[in-house]
């Protein structure tokens, strides 16, 4: 009893939170690719613990399973692109908030060597995750305004995630092209595939990536919530700070089996803003608002405001509790 009181104490005068001896268990589902680097900081440099969190990670082979995985419970956190929790709101009726931005995606629509321009992938094949969300709609997207129309000029095939796509395009020169981001477009671009250009370049700001949960466990666990957004901040203030430059792109090494030159570029091009993370996983409203139009061209319906959907409370108090 006398150790924990001097141990709270301690970390009062450190300026570091005390927490109880078991930490809140979270589990949190994403996918594999450079942008799963701050939850490997994080475990490695002690940050979630630091903020009483257990973090339990899960990999998802597509975003289809990760929306089921959240509805039924089996995922608390899911970090994906945010237009799974629209999808989420507006096609499956589910009581869905996003709670954090993160990142613009670093995606790049990537196609076969013989493909030169986007009319060459008439009659092709182009591989996604899920058809209907996030960057299969970037893709329907840009060749829209190509003059190409899905079903009419080229077919969609879902494959799932980046790493899945990429090898799809390996083993079958009819899977013609593919929205990649990294490091899987790095290793397209070593395999000879050919870069018809970024997304951002293409369409202008894109909020991809963030983090979204049910509302009911939101409300229900709303400090464990706050501290696992603190933690995440933290770990990604981390990875992005040049003095741990050469340690992180060693976790991007061992963790994604990246050849240590592809991990290198991976790190500079995650760390550029409007490319890669926005400082402080900070949702870019300009971009939220373009996803949501683009969303509503392609999917058809009308565009609801971007509050329907946000609920960034959490977020701020998590941000402002990294200030103290």
């Amino acid at each position: 009893m006398q150790f924990a009181a001097i141990s709270a104490l301690f970390a009062v005068l450190c300026g570091v939170p005390a927490f109880a001896a078991d930490p809140d268990l979270v589990r949190v589902n994403t996918f594999p690719t450079a942008r799963s680097l701050p939850f490997v900081a994080g475990q490695a440099k002690g940050i979630f613990a630091k903020h009483g969190i257990k973090l339990e990670l899960a990999f998802t082979e597509n975003s289809k399973q990760q929306r089921l995985d959240l509805a039924a419970g089996k995922a608390d956190v899911v970090h994906s692109a945010l237009d799974n929790a629209v999808a989420m709101i507006e096609v499956a009726k589910l009581d869905v908030i996003i709670v954090m931005g993160g990142d613009a995606g670093t995606n790049e629509f990537y196609v076969q060597q013989n493909i030169k321009t986007f009319a060459d992938l008439r009659g092709h094949t182009v591989v996604v995750d899920a058809p209907d969300t996030a960057y299969a709609l970037l893709a329907k997207k840009i060749l829209l305004n190509h003059g190409l129309k899905e079903g009419t000029d080229y077919t969609i095939k879902p494959i799932g995630r980046g790493s899945m796509r990429l090898q799809a395009m390996a083993d079958d020169k009819d899977n013609a092209a593919a929205v990649l981001n990294l490091p899987y477009s790095l290793q397209a671009q070593k395999m000879g595939l050919r870069s018809l250009g970024r997304t951002s370049d293409l369409l202008g700001p894109y909020q991809a990536g963030g983090a979204f949960v049910m509302r009911a466990w939101a409300r229900d666990h709303a400090a464990t919530l706050e501290r696992y957004l603190a933690a995440y901040i933290e770990a990604l203030r981390w990875s992005l700070n040049p003095r741990n430059k050469a340690e992180a792109i060693t976790m991007l090494v061992q963790n994604l089996k990246t050849p240590p030159d592809l991990a290198e570029r991976t790190y500079q091009l995650i760390a550029t803003p409007g490319f890669g993370f926005n400082p402080d996983a900070k949702l870019d409203m300009t971009g939220f608002k373009n996803m949501l139009t683009l969303r509503s061209e392609i999917e058809g319906g009308p565009q609801p405001s971007p509050e329907r959907y946000l609920d960034l409370s959490y977020f701020d108090r998590a941000l402002k509790s990294l200030t103290r």
